[in-house]
């Protein structure tokens, strides 16, 4: 049965709960754009309409939309074996993507524990810090430092380390342990507290309130730093340049693990497998989910070092965790498909090659006195809006829920953009297209911004 945009919509107004929504769009507005095809880097809604998909669904869909052939390997391994848990058993799909993962992955990073998304596999590496370290003789080292605005998941424990109390007030209490240190936002450094000059020396400074906090709360109780290579919330934050090698020092200097979440930054998004090489740094665990897919069925995971390992390795230690679907057959046999494709088509080569044009193409928009800055690496920007360039004054919630909600995130779609524009910190607009593209799809991109974004500033 064919249903009509007006028979989906009903449909999803009586049933549909959609996830970080309104659902007064539902109930009280015109209902929700429904996506009913993707080729490419682009995408259609119900109604026909073609849209340039600026955002890969979610940070997801890094090989493009519309490929048959993760499809046809999706339909193979289903009709092969389309389910068996990896719960004391194994199956060829999962040990072969485990084994390619741990190949890809940098230093010792060689066991892959398989979950089904990012707030799982982030879930995964606290439980395993802190049983590790209970494990080892070392039974206090329970706690667990992430920055401020940081998002890491939804789960309880995930959402002890996510940085934005907004999104965990009406849960709390969550799981305990969690504390917050500056992000670094370059461009809001001096009213984080920074008083130098450099981004060298503001890399310095952040580093170095890890260690305050360490030593604050005791480093006999923490396990674990999670940090993104690029945080995401927030709008894009790059690393200061030795940020992350000053991170490491100070890590090893407490018995502290570091745990880098690329839930977003690997597999593509910044030019290399995984953020840790982008950047320089040896992690003890790396968590993974979304473009390992490019989204075309689910699935996450998190590495882990032999030292990690080892004491799992013998004897009859266990780690009594898991998920039904973690390293799901059909899912791993994507995400095999999905990097031959990444290999084929030298697709990191071409973020590497063409992310310096992405930002020097974004960066024209700063002529624009509603942008303040644009920043962030690979195929990952954000453009942060402010009213005042000169103070960087920012908007107050009630501009900004009538610049983002009001007005920039519909307009931007209906001029032909979907990406995300999001006050998470202040108001940004970011954009992770799918990593196939380059210069042509960065100048179309620039100029639909700049026509919605004059508007925006008209308005205000």
């Amino acid at each position: 049965m064919t249903r009509t945009d007006a028979d989906l919509q009903q449909m999803a107004r009586d049933h549909l709960w959609m996830h970080f929504s309104r659902q007064s769009v539902m109930t009280d507005g015109p209902g929700v754009p429904i996506i009913v095809k993707g080729q490419g880097h682009h995408i259609w809604d119900s109604r026909g309409r073609k849209y340039i998909d600026g955002l890969a669904g979610l940070f997801v869909v890094n090989a493009g939309h519309g490929r048959r052939r993760l499809a046809q390997a999706a339909a193979a391994q289903a009709e092969e074996l389309a389910f068996f848990p990896i719960w004391s058993y194994a199956h060829p799909a999962a040990i072969e993507l485990a084994d390619r993962i741990a190949n890809l992955a940098p230093g010792d990073l060689n066991h892959v524990f398989f979950s089904t998304g990012g707030g799982e596999a982030v879930e995964t590496a606290f439980k395993l810090a802190k049983q590790y370290f209970k494990l080892t003789g070392k039974p206090t080292k329970h706690k667990v430092i992430s920055r401020a605005i940081a998002y890491h998941g939804t789960p309880q424990g995930a959402l002890a380390i996510t940085g934005l109390p907004g999104m965990k007030s009406m849960f709390e209490p969550v799981t305990p342990g969690g504390f917050r240190v500056p992000n670094t936002n370059f461009y809001r450094a001096a009213e984080m507290g920074f008083s130098g000059a450099s981004e060298e020396q503001f890399g310095v400074w952040a580093a170095d309130r890890i260690e305050e906090m360490i030593l604050f709360e005791g480093a006999d109780t923490v396990a674990a730093v999670f940090l993104e290579p690029v945080q995401n919330s927030g709008g894009c934050f790059p690393p200061p340049p030795g940020y992350f090698q000053r991170v490491r020092e100070i890590c090893d200097r407490h018995d502290v693990l570091l745990v880098s979440d690329e839930v977003i930054c690997a597999f593509g998004r910044l030019g290399t497998y995984f953020g840790a090489d982008a950047y320089g740094y040896q992690p003890d665990m790396i968590t993974f989910a979304k473009a390992v897919t490019s989204g075309y069925s689910p699935l996450g995971g998190t590495i882990v070092s032999d030292r990690l390992y080892e004491p799992f390795a013998h004897g009859d230690a266990s780690f009594p965790h898991g998920y039904t679907f973690g390293g799901h057959p059909v899912s791993a046999a994507v995400a095999l498909e999905n990097l031959d494709i990444f290999e084929e088509e030298q697709l990191l080569q071409n973020v590497r090659e063409n992310s310096p044009v992405f930002r020097k193409t974004l960066e024209k928009l700063t002529d624009l006195p509603i942008v303040g800055d644009v920043r962030g690496d690979g195929y990952f920007f954000g453009i942060e809006l402010v009213k005042d360039k000169a103070t960087k004054a920012t908007f107050d919630d009630a501009e900004s829920e009538r610049l983002l909600r009001g007005f920039l995130s519909q307009a931007l779609f209906d001029a032909g953009l979907y990406c995300r524009a999001d006050d998470r910190g202040d108001p940004v607009i970011q954009l992770a297209p799918p990593i196939t593209i380059g210069p042509a799809e960065f100048d179309e991109i620039e100029q639909i911004l700049r026509g919605v974004l004059t508007e925006a500033w008209a308005r205000l």
